[in-house]
């Protein structure tokens, strides 16, 4: 059983059914979600089963799931060093009316709620040793190997996406080649860490990624408080300093400022001028 929708139309999972699905992982895994704990994403549903553990399901197309496989979140159980909840097992099935596939990971609980929207617009209540925590497993990741490639927005990200991402949207006789790829989470933001407990989560596009791209992530997140966003950039310094990292502030900026910004966005003036300064570091160089 499936959500009901014509083919080719967008899944928008916050506003169409889910009742079928539920059904179908609880018969699966061969538990109970608590309906008051269920929490409606565009791709994904997540819900607290009746063994104090957490389920999240998402739906993605078959063109947005690599050779790599689709297993983000059953493979960081094996990284080491890294604040995360145990993975407790998962079911997967195509959906039966287009291109697509389903999947549940089942999780323990979070240690604390999520901080806030993946977007902040102020600033959250994280203590030194939230910090402190936070370094640890960034740089623990960081130090791992992994044959995976990140998969940021669910696209994999390359040279060449890194590349048009940054030409498209800023001018300026620089070079943008990486240097250097590490593991990375490939979706961090504010939504998918908790407080008061430190604790980071949602790990399906994690893998390999230009060196800065969590951070610059992070801080692009943070913008709208820039006490919030200069605090990223203070505890990750070191990856904003490296090339890399400014190559990846570029990245982030240009979701920002590129052919879809929002004119109305708070983030726009302080990402403008980060850019203008990444570039005139970049070329000087």
């Amino acid at each position: 059983m499936t959500l009901s929708v014509p083919t080719g139309r967008a899944v928008d999972l916050r506003v169409q059914s889910v009742d079928e699905i539920l059904e179908r992982v609880e018969r699966s895994l061969q538990t109970r979600f608590a309906p008051d704990t269920v929490v409606r994403k565009r791709r994904s549903v997540g819900a607290r089963t009746d063994r104090d553990t957490w389920v999240r399901i998402e739906r993605r197309l078959l063109d947005k799931i690599s050779d790599q496989g689709w297993n983000g979140t059953e493979r960081a159980a094996r990284l080491t060093g890294i604040a995360q909840p145990a993975w407790q097992g998962c079911v997967v099935w195509p959906d039966a009316e287009e291109a697509a596939m389903w999947r549940a990971d089942e999780t323990d609980l979070l240690p604390g709620g999520p901080i806030g929207t993946a977007v902040l617009s102020e600033a959250p209540q994280v203590s030194d040793a939230w910090w402190r925590a936070f370094n640890a497993s960034l740089d623990a990741l960081s130090a791992q190997n992994t044959s995976r490639v990140a998969t940021p927005d669910t696209e994999a990200i390359t040279q060449d996406l890194v590349t048009a991402a940054i030409r498209g949207t800023f001018p300026g006789s620089f070079d943008t080649t990486v240097e250097e790829w590490v593991p990375t989470h490939g979706d961090l933001n504010w939504a998918n860490m908790t407080a008061p407990t430190f604790c980071l989560f949602d790990w399906e596009d994690w893998g390999n990624a230009p060196r800065g791209l969590d951070s610059a992530s992070l801080w692009a997140s943070s913008l709208a408080v820039p006490a919030l966003a200069d605090r990223v950039r203070r505890e990750r310094h070191a990856d904003f300093e490296s090339r890399d990292g400014k190559l990846m502030t570029l990245f982030a900026c240009s979701k920002i400022l590129g052919p879809d910004a929002h004119p109305q966005d708070p983030r726009l003036e302080a990402a403008r001028q980060m850019a203008e300064q990444t570039i005139q570091d970049l070329q000087a160089d």
